[in-house]
C-alpha cells in the first residue's frame, strides 16, 4: 500500500461511516424478509457494495476498499443482529471489490473491474445462502428471484458506486488521498556545463 497519508485515511474513515449508516438500516430489511421472501431483501445487498466501490474508484490506492469495509463494519457492528459478525462480512465483500485490481497489481483501473468484484462476491454468496442457509425450503421460482435480485443490486449499486465516484472527484473531493501517478519520479535534471 506505501505510505497512507492523512488524506487517504479520513477519506477511507468518511465513506466507511456512510457505508455503515447505509448498511445498518439494510441489514434489518434483510433479516425480516429473508424469513418470508427473500427476493425482497436481495434488493438490499447492494449496500453491501456501493460504499467500496465510492472508495476505489475515488482514492485509487490499494487497501481502500477493506480498509472502508472494516471501518463501515465497525460502524454499524453494534446496531446490527449479527453483532461483530458484521466486520467480516464488510471485509469479505470489500475484498472482493478490491481483488480483481490486486490481481492487476493495481496497474489499471477499468470500470470493468468493480463489475467483476461486486459480481464475483455475489455469485459466491448467492451460492452459499442457497445451498447452506435453508433457501431450498422455498419455491424454485423464488430461489431464482432471489439470485436475480442479488446479482441486479450488485450491478446497480457498482453502477451508481461509479457515478458517486466520477462526480465527487470531478468535483475536487479526495484529491490529496489519490495516488500520486508519475509525481513520484521527478524529472531528471540536466548536467551543468562548466566553462
Amino acid at each position: 500500500m506505501g505510505k497512507a497519508t492523512t488524506a487517504y485515511l479520513l477519506t477511507c474513515a468518511a465513506i466507511g461511516v456512510a457505508t455503515g449508516l447505509l448498511i445498518i438500516p439494510m441489514t434489518a430489511l434483510s433479516t425480516l424478509t429473508y424469513a418470508t421472501f427473500p427476493p425482497l431483501g436481495a434488493l438490499t445487498a447492494g449496500a453491501w457494495v456501493i460504499g467500496f466501490v465510492i472508495a476505489m474508484r475515488l482514492i485509487e490506492k490499494p487497501g481502500a476498499a477493506v480498509l472502508t469495509g472494516l471501518i463501515s463494519g465497525l460502524v454499524a457492528a453494534p446496531f446490527s443482529a449479527s453483532g461483530p459478525a458484521i466486520v467480516v462480512t464488510n471485509v469479505m465483500f470489500a475484498a472482493f471489490i478490491e481483488l480483481p485490481f490486486l490481481v492487476t497489481l493495481y496497474r489499471k483501473w477499468g470500470r470493468g473491474l468493480y463489475y467483476v468484484g461486486a459480481l464475483s462476491a455475489f455469485v459466491l454468496y448467492a451460492l452459499w445462502t442457497v445451498t447452506s442457509a435453508n433457501m431450498t425450503a422455498f419455491p424454485w421460482w423464488v430461489v431464482v428471484l432471489y439470485v436475480v435480485g442479488l446479482l441486479a443490486s450488485a450491478a446497480v449499486a457498482t453502477w451508481l458506486g461509479l457515478v458517486i465516484a466520477d462526480r465527487l472527484r470531478a468535483a475536487g473531493v479526495a484529491r490529496l488521498a489519490r495516488r500520486r501517478a508519475a509525481a513520484a519520479d521527478p524529472a531528471p535534471v540536466a548536467p551543468v556545463a562548466e566553462g
